[in-house]
């Protein structure tokens, strides 16, 4: 649970830090504001991923399972600046599945923390691997990072690709093929 007093008071902070006067009309409530706003940004950080992948249904199959185009929001730990992209999860059943709504919470679950785009990818695939058991899971994520767009390098549009291998993935190459052949339908 984030702690609404400290977030208001850091706000309040920064808002004179840059110049402004944090008690005029237009900025009065942005302390309050932000502090709530941060309370659902970084939801996750109270949230474990287990919740979500526990409830699993039987099957026969062991065909791949791929949810592609999951939308996140996510904030980088070193600018807390904002990036967003899309998720695409791919894991080959051992006897379980689970609803594909849980995958999207998975993502929703580490998108919600300070994260870098790196560890984010390996925290969905690790999460599956160990609740779900698959025999192997592949996750991509494609973002753009505001730190690139707006400041820095001011390079809007570049988009930031990152996989996570794990399992029979790693064992069979034609797999990962079948995966990003996947992606492009």
């Amino acid at each position: 649970m984030v702690d609404q007093e400290k977030i208001e008071e850091a706000i309040g902070l920064l808002l004179e830090g840059i110049g402004e006067d944090a008690s005029r009309e237009g900025l009065a409530e942005t302390p309050a504001r932000i502090a709530r706003m941060y309370g659902e940004l970084f939801a996750g950080m109270q949230e474990d991923a287990k919740t979500h992948l526990s409830r699993r249904f039987c099957v026969e199959s062991n065909e791949m399972v791929l949810e592609k185009d999951i939308v996140f929001y996510s904030m980088c730990e070193h600018h807390l600046m904002p990036f967003y992209g899309k998720a695409h999860i791919a894991y080959i059943p051992n006897g379980y599945v689970v609803g594909l709504s849980k995958l999207a919470r998975t993502v929703e679950v580490f998108a919600r923390r300070l994260q870098i785009q790196e560890r984010l990818t390996a925290q969905i695939a690790d999460a599956v691997m160990k609740e779900l058991e698959p025999q192997g899971v592949m996750v991509l994520v494609e973002a753009e990072h505001m730190c690139m767009t707006m400041r820095g390098v001011k390079k809007p549009g570049s988009r930031t690709v990152t996989t996570a291998v794990r399992g029979i993935f790693n064992e069979e190459p034609y797999l990962q093929n079948r995966f990003m052949t996947c992606l492009t339908r």
